[in-house]
């Protein structure tokens, strides 16, 4: 079973201060690293996205009882069944504690465009930058992508924190979708922003 350790710590590193890592790791900290996902991590995955879904049911199109029954398999086939989708994992000391998806438009027309989806970092790390570099590897990944133009995303408008962590990355808000979401009876508005990486 994948546990997620208690949030609300933070763990020291049993690494030296100047490890070597794969290529595929972003420095955070000494004791929290960024990394691309793959198909070992499917069920840590999983469980820190159900925690999620329960956590911050405002911050998700979808919901804990929609996601809950989804198999490994279904979840290693969204992380790793896609060579223009990607999701990146922050790390503490092993454990899975964020999460950022991001892809790319699949049509013809929209080549030009990808999207961050699903962020999110348990309480207890945020505000110590993890979420900004989560951002900044999916910025990374997209830049890879030849042809890519435009990023966007969709965040729920009471959710001042992460406004200012994208504003702070570069994108701006571009639409406003009146009660996107309904929870418990309750609406929510969306913002809709962007992020240029080249002229249009």
């Amino acid at each position: 079973m994948h546990r997620i350790r208690n949030p609300a710590y933070w763990y020291s590193s049993t690494e030296g201060s100047n490890p070597s890592l794969p290529a595929n790791w972003f420095h955070v900290s000494p004791q929290v690293k960024i990394r691309a996902l793959v198909s070992s991590d499917a069920g840590a995955y999983q469980a820190l996205r159900l925690f999620a879904l329960q956590e911050s049911p405002t911050a998700f199109g979808s919901s804990h009882d929609e996601e809950c029954d989804r198999t490994i398999e279904q979840v290693d086939s969204l992380l790793c069944g896609s060579q223009e989708r990607t999701f990146f994992g922050c790390f503490d000391a092993g454990d899975l504690i964020g999460v950022v998806g991001v892809g790319r438009e699949q049509g013809a027309k929209e080549r030009h465009i990808a999207f961050i989806r699903s962020m999110f970092v348990a309480p207890g790390y945020r505000g110590k930058g993890a979420g900004k570099q989560l951002l900044l590897a999916a910025l990374e990944q997209v830049a890879q992508w030849a042809g890519v133009e435009q990023v966007t995303l969709a965040v729920t408008a009471t959710n001042e924190t992460a406004l200012s962590l994208y504003k702070s990355c570069g994108f701006i808000e571009v639409g406003r979708m009146p009660r996107a979401l309904r929870v418990k009876s309750q609406y929510y508005d969306e913002i809709n922003m962007l992020r240029w990486l080249s002229a249009g």
